[in-house]
């Protein structure tokens, strides 16, 4: 049988009726470099959130794409979180890990059959604080929406890499073909560049990321924010304008002449 409260006070009210959990409990961490992107400085429990491409972004930023998706885990990951990735049989490992990713809390789910894939999300959610989806078939809408009402039942971020367009349901993209799920954020890699290359000799260092945020409610106010994602440490870090983080090349570079062109 159900107690029954009788509350004197507005101070007793207030204690009776408080949520059990405060705004800052509904949400996932995320790494400091990826908080100005957000809402709320972090991704709010059960929300749907898409990782795609900007219009005429070149091929550097097809990975790139991937990399942030991944960065979004790590701040869960970080914080004691499983991560599950259904259907990225080419994600790499040490790329996880160097951006983040606890390999110890990170489930890899071979791609499902396009009949069975939501029913293998479903199961994912709930079971595992994110989990990080790349359908290469359209997902139908009835599917689409009892995925996103039982990750808010659940409290599960869906992430969804290829995810593009301007709207709040995602499209078709070079990352993917469209998966119908409704965004609440939608994060877009509009342009990447390597750092580390001279003329004719060195090697990738670092990778700077324009990244800009969109949304549905609260995250309808556009952000943007510049990305080492790796920078020369390996980590995931905001570029500072008053700082050069950058390869800035070496005494090689005044000693050995670029290379000409040849006909």
């Amino acid at each position: 049988m159900a107690a029954v409260i009788n509350p004197t006070s507005l101070a007793e009210v207030v204690q009776v009726t408080r949520p059990l959990l405060l705004a800052r409990d509904r949400m996932v961490p995320v790494l400091p470099a990826l908080s100005g992107l957000m809402p709320d400085g972090g991704l709010p429990r059960g929300a749907m959130v898409g990782v795609g491409l900007g219009a005429g972004s070149g091929a550097d930023a097809h990975a790139g794409a991937t990399s942030v998706a991944l960065a979004l885990a790590a701040g869960p990951s970080a914080a004691g979180s499983w991560v599950a990735v259904v259907g990225r049989p080419d994600l790499g490992l040490a790329a996880a890990a160097e951006v983040g990713v606890d390999l110890d809390r990170l489930a890899l789910v071979a791609e499902p059959a396009p009949e069975g894939w939501a029913a293998v999300v479903a199961a994912l959610i709930g079971a595992v604080d994110v989990v990080l989806v790349a359908p290469h078939h359209p997902v139908r809408m009835a599917d689409a929406r009892r995925l996103a009402a039982r990750a808010r039942e659940r409290g599960t971020v869906l992430i969804q890499v290829g995810a593009g367009g301007t709207g709040g349901r995602g499209r078709s993209t070079r990352a993917g073909g469209s998966a119908g799920l409704e965004l609440d954020l939608r994060l877009t890699v509009v342009a990447a560049e390597w750092q580390g290359v001279g003329s004719g000799h060195g090697y990738l260092q670092a990778r700077r990321l324009t990244v800009e945020a969109g949304g549905r409610r609260r995250a309808a106010r556009p952000r943007r924010a510049e990305l080492w994602v790796p920078d020369l440490q390996g980590r995931v870090t905001a570029c500072d304008p008053g700082r050069n983080t950058a390869y800035a090349g070496s005494d090689i570079d005044r000693l050995v002449p670029p290379l000409q062109e040849v006909s």
